[in-house]
């Protein structure tokens, strides 16, 4: 029938039900050279395979089930060591995400929209040091943060210390994180490769946040909310002032001012 091939080959129709795969993903895989047939026709290009090939085609679709990459299939079946690692490792990071969404969405759902007292207080301008971290994304800013703390409490700087976060209000692809650590000593000094500048003053919107970090965008939205009511224009970045020690202060008691410049200091 197929002019000397093989007769346990299996039209593409047939495998395709043995593989529980569609048609078109068996030659999308050929596309890709995921899964290539055992033979071609020459003349009418029907492909065919055969039935050992079948659990190839079934790990296939197994591995596509729980999410994996088509890149990251191809490494698996050619025993590449270690190849599910990223993949579990973006699931497990996407599930973190997920459940500080779902977090915050349920204190959304127990205390209504985000509704802090908002104050207006007035900051004088600090002498600081400051590191900057670069974060992916809006995902990426906690590990971002986390890093520049780690660098400024590195300088060598005494406790008790200061920190201050300045955030852009809008976070995008590409985001410059700086931790600045107030410096109220003046004969304090830093190393590490923090930079030591001044921290402008001015009059300020400010809400407390209770409760984890990342939540702390939930108090932000109260904020900025109240200025936009105002018509006050948001200048500068977001301010969080660290007050409590994460290291000793379990999450949801954790407490953080948030500031926004709405005068700056003449």
């Amino acid at each position: 029938m197929l002019g000397g091939v093989e007769e346990d080959l299996l039209p593409i129709g047939q495998f395709a039900r043995l593989s529980r795969l569609s048609v078109k993903q068996l030659r999308h895989y050929d596309e890709l050279g995921l899964l290539r047939p055992a033979y071609v026709d020459p003349e009418s290009g029907y492909r065919y395979y055969r039935a050992a090939q079948a659990r190839e085609a079934l790990s296939i679709g197994l591995l596509r089930s729980l999410d994996v990459p088509l890149p990251v299939v191809g490494r698996v079946l050619t025993g590449s060591p270690d190849a599910l690692k990223a993949v579990r490792d973006g699931l497990e990071a996407e599930l973190a995400r997920r459940r500080r969404t779902l977090a915050a969405l349920e204190r959304v759902m127990a205390e209504g929209l985000p509704s802090a007292p908002v104050r207006l207080v007035c900051e004088p301008a600090r002498r600081v040091a400051v590191v900057r971290e670069r974060a992916s994304g809006p995902e990426d800013v906690g590990r971002a943060t986390s890093a520049a703390v780690a660098r400024l409490l590195g300088c060598g700087v005494a406790a008790p210390v200061r920190l201050i976060g300045l955030f852009p209000v809008v976070l995008g692809e590409g985001v410059e994180v700086t931790v600045a650590l107030v410096l109220e000593e003046p004969g304090w000094e830093v190393g590490g490769g923090a930079e030591v500048e001044v921290l402008p003053g001015g009059r300020f919107a400010c809400a407390t946040h209770v409760g984890p970090y990342d939540q702390v965008s939930l108090t932000a939205h109260a904020v900025l909310a109240w200025c936009a009511e105002r018509r006050h224009p948001v200048r500068g970045p977001i301010r969080e002032v660290y007050v409590s020690d994460p290291a000793v202060t379990p999450p949801d008691q954790l407490v953080t001012h948030l500031m926004i410049c709405v005068e700056e200091e003449s």
